[in-house]
């Protein structure tokens, strides 16, 4: 989808903050609240706007430990990759799952109470998943960057 200038000016402002009122917006943005407000309707009916959340420190909450997990599936599993990717949506840990292409089918990103914690989700729950062949994981000492913000003026 095309987005003319206010479109990007909205999206920019409403990922630093979609707490802000429409006459902030449109402040900011530079048009009256109506347009702008009709603008924002549209970006959300079109699936640009796919919704507003709160973002929440995991460290704050007790999610210490954030790992990346690198997925294989076997030759027979591949041909259930849907029953894969069902039983994935289904473990709260997993914030973050993609397929790939190369020598891993998916990377997951998973937060979890500490190492011990996923330890017992890995074999307990991610190994027994279906076509399941290997799992290679990284725990993240630390974090570097971290954003939700895309970059709409490099579009």
């Amino acid at each position: 989808m095309p987005l003319d200038v206010y479109e990007r000016k909205i999206l920019n402002a409403l990922q630093k903050d979609c707490r802000i009122s429409t006459a902030e917006l449109a402040d900011q943005v530079g048009l009256s609240q109506s347009p702008c407000w009709r603008r924002v309707a549209g970006l959300e009916q079109a699936g640009v706007i796919r919704k507003r959340v709160a973002l929440i420190d995991r460290h704050k909450v007790g999610l210490k430990a954030q790992v990346f997990a690198q997925v294989k599936l076997s030759a027979h599993g591949r041909a259930h990759l849907s029953e894969f990717e069902e039983a994935i949506a289904e473990i709260p840990e997993v914030i973050e799952c993609y397929v790939l292409m190369g020598n891993v089918d998916f990377m997951l990103r998973i937060v979890t109470r500490d190492i011990e914690a996923y330890e017992q989700l890995f074999f307990e729950r991610l190994s027994r998943l279906p076509g399941v062949q290997e799992v290679n994981s990284a725990i993240a000492l630390s974090e570097i960057k971290s954003t939700t913000e895309l970059p709409i003026d490099s579009v």
